[in-house]
């Protein structure tokens, strides 16, 4: 996720966002894994269980996306992210939000709910959509210490949607992973007349001592930043109007 401009923020928020190359220089001296952009799934236990069950999971997802007016664009739910998330392209359907448990979505897709909940050191879990035509410019994630996993879900045919990670071009394939390093300028693209949807699950890289210590600290002060408080508001205010049938908010 994009920790943009939009809109104006404490000066210890705009301060961390400066340090944050050099911390996550350090964050990768300590990593366990490689850093490069793309990442072995290997690597990652919990991906075996996600590709074991992406039929269950994309029945879950289908579900959920029957009612579209249900989603939120990203854009209304984190004010971070509208440089990047056009309002009708980027949908996200959020199960986790940087460790916070949004439990009337968990409700609605129970057998998801209880794979991700299995996850070692799950940080954030959601449905991902990308509508035709959709792109996300290039931008980075907020921090080293959380790795990045794809689950292809419903993905459109032919080349046409694929995101570049750094100089690598990479595209989904239906019940496949794919774990990347967001850090790493990405962008991405759906030339396609077709919907895209991933569950996209974000863990904490395992780290040697001292990085645990500056990665746990860094994402201690993200959860509880105006970043992620004014996202967990108001997706909790787009639920309550959904249920009402309001659609004018976000």
């Amino acid at each position: 996720m994009d920790m943009s401009t939009n809109p104006r923020r404490p000066w210890l928020y705009r301060a961390v966002k400066k340090a944050r190359p050099s911390l996550d220089r350090l964050i990768a001296r300590y990593s366990e894994i490689p850093d490069t952009p793309v990442l072995n799934p290997a690597d990652f236990p919990f991906t075996r269980m996600l590709r074991e069950s992406w039929l269950m999971i994309r029945h879950e997802a289908e579900t959920v996306l029957a009612n579209p007016d249900g989603i939120p664009p990203l854009a209304a739910i984190s004010p971070d992210h509208r440089r990047i998330a056009p309002i009708a392209e980027w949908q996200s359907f959020f199960l986790h939000g940087y460790g916070t448990p949004i439990a009337e979505n968990l409700a609605r897709c129970p057998k998801t709910a209880r794979l991700i909940g299995a996850i070692p050191d799950l940080n954030s879990a959601f449905f991902s959509v990308l509508r035709p035509g959709a792109h996300i410019p290039p931008h980075r994630g907020v921090t080293k210490g959380l790795v990045t996993t794809h689950l292809g879900l419903v993905v459109p045919a032919g080349a046409g949607c694929r995101m570049r990670i750094g100089s690598e071009i990479v595209r989904w394939g239906h019940g496949e992973t794919l774990t990347f390093d967001d850090t790493f300028e990405h962008e991405v693209w759906n030339d396609t007349p077709e919907t895209r949807v991933v569950l996209l699950i974000q863990t904490r890289r395992r780290l040697r001592f001292p990085g645990t210590v500056v990665a746990d600290a860094l994402l201690w002060g993200i959860r509880r930043s105006p970043f992620v408080r004014e996202g967990v508001a108001n997706l909790s205010a787009w639920n309550a109007a959904h249920r009402t049938g309001d659609r004018t908010r976000g």
